[in-house]
């Protein structure tokens, strides 16, 4: 298992992925931010796995998602996606566990070896 990222752009369109070695971290990556600032203005969502869980957004995602809506000027959309479940939050809105996921999902979690 390991921790993938995904950008999503605005039609679901996996835009740009990363994976690290380890189920538990994602090292923070000069060229995620690249790829992030490449693809800004089709860019409305980012998604990662948390393999072992939890289903929830660590204190280092919420710093990192408060920063990138800053940078861009917007609020994006994030999720955290486990072998089960997926939660995102819509801008800065409270995170909901979603009942219907989206396509790219089943890709992520392939991905992250759940």
């Amino acid at each position: 298992m390991r921790e993938v990222c995904f950008l999503i752009g605005t039609g679901g369109e996996v835009l740009w992925r990363d994976t690290s070695g380890v189920p538990h971290a994602l090292a923070d990556s000069r060229t995620r931010w690249e790829m992030i600032w490449w693809h800004r203005a089709a860019l409305v969502e980012i998604a990662h796995s948390h393999p072992r869980g939890p289903l929830a957004f660590s204190a280092e995602d919420e710093s990192t998602m408060a920063a990138l809506d800053a940078a861009l000027g917007r609020s994006l959309c994030y999720s955290v996606v486990t072998p089960t479940d997926v939660l995102r939050r819509n801008g800065s809105g409270e995170p909901e566990v979603l009942s219907e996921v989206p396509p790219w999902v089943a890709e992520l979690r392939v991905e992250s070896g759940l």
